[in-house]
């Protein structure tokens, strides 16, 4: 595992968008794994200043989501499709065809489900996936005592998950109960990971992960396993990496 320990979240943005952008310049029909939330927003966000800048062709790339709420509609402003075109596709004007993107309003979520881990595989799979990661360890929505040999599926949220998501919706008690998430196994096929951590309250995960023992109870510890991933880190996610005790 390549580690890079930053500052703060503005030399994290500015890391993980130059190893994006680079990774695009070297495949330019490069298949993007796309994470959503609070840490990877400034990536994006310098990510297309770069591209705007360079005047780099996307034409070809196609995007990846992690994710989707169930029961949200894509117009719903706090929808990862929503969120998506907000942070990439609206700014750098790309055609709604190169997004993959579970349908959380498939009333037949099983189905969505194996249809949407077949859209993977006919793009060829993902070569560099971006991941944040949660504050008890999750990747994607595979919450802790996810089985590591999960495809797409269902999710119930925990409680934490769904805490921590609150502060993007008016009511908390919007927040979804349900997501729709790229399984565990599925994610370490992605030839390439670009793992962010950002936050103290990400320390324990962080100190999980470097560890080096795979945990189910901390999701993210499987990375160990794979045998491409950088991990951008700010300095006060860090913080517990001596004092982790499994």
């Amino acid at each position: 595992m390549n580690i890079v320990t930053v500052k703060n979240d503005m030399q994290l943005s500015d890391v993980a968008s130059s190893q994006i952008l680079k990774a695009i310049e070297n495949k330019p029909d490069l298949v993007l794994g796309i994470a959503t939330g609070g840490t990877p927003a400034g990536t994006y966000q310098q990510l297309v200043k770069k591209v705007q800048l360079k005047s780099v062709d996307l034409s070809n790339i196609k995007t990846v989501n992690l994710d989707e709420y169930v029961g949200l509609a894509r117009d719903h402003e706090e929808s990862y499709w929503h969120y998506l075109h907000e942070h990439l596709y609206g700014p750098l004007e790309l055609s709604p065809d190169q997004a993959i993107i579970p349908n959380g309003l498939n009333k037949k979520l099983e189905e969505e489900c194996v249809r949407y881990e077949q859209a993977i595989q006919q793009v060829g799979g993902v070569d560099l996936q971006i991941l944040g990661v949660g504050r008890n360890g999750h990747i994607g929505f595979n919450e802790p005592g996810t089985s590591l040999d999960s495809k797409t599926h269902v999710v119930e949220l925990t409680d934490s998950t769904r805490q921590a998501n609150a502060r993007f919706f008016e009511d908390p008690s919007e927040v979804p109960t349900r997501a729709i998430t790229v399984g565990i196994s599925t994610i370490m096929k992605s030839r390439s990971i670009l793992l962010l951590a950002s936050g103290e309250e990400k320390a324990a995960a962080v100190s999980a992960l470097l560890s080096g023992k795979i945990d189910k109870n901390w999701p993210v510890t499987i990375l160990n396993e794979h045998p491409d991933v950088t991990l951008v880190v700010t300095e006060d996610a860090k913080a517990e990496e001596q004092g982790h005790a499994g």
